[in-house]
């Protein structure tokens, strides 16, 4: 459920992003258009790569992800793009992070991984939500963001309670987060990134669904950074948080405010610049 003040915002961030699909699309604004009202000009950019949605309803909502984090993050002193497709090279030549929810996306063609390596070894950003790391090469992805799992395995604990357990609780992203429990998803059977390897920031005790099989009471990472160097490029980050098959658990707001830390983080920006982003107040308006 949308939350009132994020509908007090759809008619403003509607506007720009309104404006920012034309402007991937070759068009511009005319001069001296006004910016969408609460947008920040200075603010990091950050580009949703969202897909169809799947599942049940309640779950695996990437069109909604879309247009609900494209009004979140725009409140939190972002400039935002997205869409349902891969980026292209040219929609991710300003970016600082992409944030990815979409099922599977370990599936690219050539055009797009040529994309998104480009992007990563100039430093780029990658934010992987739930089962963004799944395709049909692991070991590749996860050289992308510190783990992966591959398509068509049974690698999932479907619908479950998921106890998190914090392992690092000094890390700046976890700060304010609790061994809380959320119903979702877990997975487990990764393929992991070793040289080097992925920082774990929570582990999960893998429940006993039936999918689960003789991988119950596993413990699994669940929430990492990873910290790497494409060859020919420079330092890059990835964040991951392997949760999110229920939508609803986007607005638990240990976790929201986790996630932007976490975008914060792989953009190499101060860890806090979401969270506290505070809107200046808009002008007086002059007498009249």
């Amino acid at each position: 459920m949308t939350s009132p003040w994020l509908r007090s915002l759809s008619l403003a961030v509607g506007t720009m992003l309104c404006m920012s699909v034309l402007s991937a699309q070759g068009q511009t604004s005319p001069p001296g258009a006004p910016r969408a009202p609460g947008q920040n000009p200075d603010g990091m950019h950050i580009y949703i790569r969202a897909g169809l949605k799947s599942h049940l309803a309640g779950q695996h909502d990437y069109p909604q992800f879309l247009a609900d984090w494209s009004k979140v993050l725009t409140a939190h002193g972002a400039v935002v793009d997205g869409s349902l497709h891969a980026p292209t090279a040219a929609e991710l030549e300003h970016t600082d992070v992409i944030v990815m929810y979409k099922g599977d996306a370990g599936y690219m063609t050539d055009t797009e991984k040529a994309a998104l390596e480009a992007f990563v070894k100039r430093g780029g950003g990658i934010v992987s939500l739930h089962d963004v790391l799944c395709g049909p090469d692991p070991a590749y992805f996860a050289t992308l963001v510190g783990g992966a799992k591959k398509h068509g395995e049974v690698n999932y604990t479907l619908d479950a309670d998921i106890p998190y357990t914090i392992v690092d609780k000094s890390n700046p992203i976890m700060q304010g987060m609790t061994d809380l429990t959320i119903k979702d998803e877990a997975f487990y059977n990764m393929t992991w990134a070793r040289d080097p390897a992925p920082h774990i920031l929570a582990t999960a005790i893998i429940p006993g669904t039936p999918s689960a099989g003789a991988h119950k009471g596993e413990v699994a990472p669940q929430i990492w950074t990873y910290e790497h160097t494409l060859p020919g490029g420079e330092p890059a980050r990835a964040f991951v948080w392997m949760q999110g098959h229920i939508y609803a658990n986007f607005a638990n707001p240990q976790l929201q405010d986790m996630l932007l830390r976490g975008i914060a983080w792989a953009g190499k920006k101060p860890i806090n610049e979401l969270v506290d982003y505070k809107a200046p107040p808009p002008p007086a308006r002059k007498p009249q």
